[in-house]
């Protein structure tokens, strides 16, 4: 079976598909969990598919650190380490290796760069990124790419860009003929309207099974990106998936949807859970607060997710101040569940023709805030 994209319904710009694997179906709007050492941070595999996870995203700069991609392959490659059979997206590395801006040396070839764990020196090309998302199994691979932290001149978002889009051509000649594996491009260019429509163009003519919108959610707002993801998807083929690449906050996710993207990614709904911030219908709720240590209620009447069934606010108020491990276990959960039901809500929305009409209804809700204190 080949890797494909079925868009079943558009309301608007907002588009309800399926991507079709040889590991299974991706329902599309999807949001992927983020697992980037081989595990979703408190969360067993076969918890994470219960939320309704269809994909995880895996990070090929921490992999190839540690435990390192050839040893994953030694051991039957990363779907069989880590125990998820579904589909698996790995990132290029490109993004870790922009945030290590103090320890790496960029050029034509790729980047060289120390470890932030032992300080050992590497290397990573188009070429070598490609090699370890190969020994590691991915389903769905990026190419390697250079994103420019914003804000930045255009002079540096262009040559970024175009840099990015020679290493796109060597990622696509390295990746070469992989039934049921899929290489998606990764548009930049900044806030920069021509700029983006030259990276899509370069990419469209190089081919590619999916493409992302990459170089956002780096410091320029939401105002900024969804101004970007007003025209950004327009230059991307209709009958591909589109990828907004660490994307984000519920209501990112919902505007993302809005203006025509299929997959989004981040580390919030995990990296929250275990600090005590909570994603409900109704807003953010912070566990940590004294208001919840009386409270019998759950965190969200209508969620149906274990911390919810079983567990008052005030026993995950105090388990999360006592810092125990049940505490990240739960909260994570809940999370990753209410991020899966916007996605479940979205895709029914559109598929019935009622975007619109939800959304509002979403906003209105959080607008609302949380429940009053008893």
């Amino acid at each position: 079976m080949r890797f494909g994209f079925e868009k079943l319904a558009q309301d608007g710009a907002a588009r309800a598909g399926v991507i079709h694997t040889p590991r299974g179906e991706i329902r599309t709007p999807a949001f992927m969990p983020v697992g980037t050492a081989a595990t979703v941070k408190a969360m067993m595999p076969e918890s994470v598919r219960a939320t309704g996870a269809d994909i995880l995203l895996g990070n090929t700069y921490h992999l190839m650190l540690r435990p390192g991609a050839e040893r994953i392959d030694r051991l039957g490659g990363l779907h069989r380490f880590m125990n998820w059979e579904r589909p698996i997206l790995t990132d290029s590395g490109g993004f870790q290796v922009m945030s290590l801006a103090g320890l790496r040396k960029l050029t034509e070839q790729g980047v060289t760069f120390k470890s932030h764990i032992d300080g050992s020196k590497h290397e990573l090309t188009p070429e070598r990124s490609m090699e370890i998302q190969r020994l590691l199994g991915s389903d769905i691979v990026m190419c390697f790419d250079e994103c420019p932290a914003l804000p930045a001149s255009d002079k540096a978002v262009a040559e970024s860009m175009r840099l990015s889009m020679r290493w796109a051509a060597r990622s696509k000649d390295a990746f070469g003929d992989r039934p049921g594996h899929a290489l998606f491009g990764i548009m930049q260019g900044g806030v920069t309207p021509e700029l983006r429509e030259e990276s899509a163009e370069a990419l469209k003519a190089i081919g590619f099974d999916g493409y992302a919108v990459g170089g956002l959610a780096v410091g320029e707002g939401q105002e900024a990106m969804f101004g970007v993801l007003d025209y950004a998807t327009g230059f991307l083929p209709e009958d591909r998936p589109r990828y907004l690449m660490g994307v984000g906050k519920p209501d990112d996710i919902v505007g993302a949807v809005k203006r025509g993207i299929d997959m989004m990614d981040c580390v919030l709904p995990s990296r929250s859970g275990r600090t005590g911030q909570v994603f409900t219908r109704h807003g953010v709720v912070n566990i940590k607060n004294a208001r919840h240590q009386d409270d019998p209620r759950p965190l969200d009447e209508a969620c149906g997710c274990p911390a919810c069934r079983n567990y008052s606010r005030a026993y995950l108020h105090h388990v999360f101040r006592s810092q125990e491990i049940i505490s990240s276990m739960l909260l994570t959960w809940h999370n990753l569940h209410y991020f899966q039901v916007i996605m479940a809500e979205m895709r029914a929305a559109i598929s019935e023709g009622r975007f619109s009409a939800w959304e509002a209804a979403f906003h209105a809700a959080r607008a609302e805030g949380d429940i009053e204190p008893l």
